[in-house]
């Protein structure tokens, strides 16, 4: 399969996915530590914003499940390797500029909800006083339909990522999520981010299957949830309402018999059972 048949063209692709699909490794990092900002107007959420937009604009290395031969799915990993792929090109083989690398699985429906109207919202709710926290944000989630979330690892360079890509990639292919993507190499930081998606961060048992099922397929690191909502509105770390944009977070615990994620919600500060 050629580089070519996996690009997919930034302009379209932007239009089309640019909501769902938002996040780079720098904001998807974040650890939500609620330092302190100086007075000045600009935070760093701004910044990751921009850098995600940038990501997201860019051509995605996709391969796509429900129209590509399965296989060529291991040819397709072993060339696309997120080690080996360059976040900013390679001028000197005509290598484009790569966003993200991703699998769409054999059920992938693309489900933005209504972008637009939550954003107008957003402008009225930060406009009228009213309190912001992961309450107000649930609500306008549901209230529009943006309702998208995803797992978040974060993994050295190297045969680290990897490897684990290989683990969530065929998870995707064989039906157990519906869409992860990768981070490409940049020579900026020695980490990648995978994140993988589900449909709705408000069911917490659908969230926890998705952890369950990221958990089979061998991944043993720190995950992080975070709804797109979030991503949707500009929210990162070390934003002007200090709000946390991950709401769960799992360990895999090594000495329960059986092994299994514990996972926190950063919400209320519980274990989920």
């Amino acid at each position: 399969t050629t580089l070519t048949g996996h690009l997919e063209n930034s302009a379209s692709f932007g239009v089309r996915f640019h909501f769902f699909l938002s996040g780079i490794i720098s904001i998807a990092m974040a650890d939500c530590e609620d330092e302190e900002q100086t007075r000045a107007s600009h935070f760093p959420a701004e910044d990751y914003a921009a850098e995600a937009m940038a990501a997201d604009m860019d051509p995605w290395v996709v391969f796509d499940a429900r129209k590509t031969p399965r296989a060529e799915f291991e040819d397709w990993l072993d060339t696309y390797r997120p080690s080996r792929v360059l976040r900013q090109g390679n001028p000197n083989s005509s290598m484009q500029p790569v966003g993200w690398i991703a699998v769409y699985g054999p059920d992938f429906t693309p489900n933005l909800g209504r972008v637009n109207e939550l954003q107008d919202d957003w402008e009225q709710l930060q406009a009228s006083g009213r309190k912001i926290d992961f309450d107000t944000i649930r609500e306008l989630a549901l209230n529009h339909g943006v309702l998208t979330g995803k797992w978040l690892m974060h993994l050295d360079t190297g045969f680290k990522v990897d490897h684990a890509w290989r683990q969530v990639a065929a998870c995707v292919l064989e039906g157990h999520a519906r869409l992860a993507k990768v981070s490409p190499f940049s020579p900026d930081s020695d980490k990648h981010v995978i994140c993988v998606y589900n449909c709705n961060f408000t069911e917490e048992e659908k969230v926890m299957e998705l952890d369950a099922a990221i958990r089979a397929a061998g991944i043993k690191c720190q995950l992080s949830y975070k709804p797109d909502v979030y991503t949707y509105l500009g929210i990162y770390r070390n934003n002007r309402w200090h709000l946390c944009p991950t709401i769960y977070e799992s360990k895999f615990d090594l000495e329960c018999i059986p092994r299994r994620s514990r996972i926190i919600n950063k919400v209320n500060n519980m274990e989920v059972n």
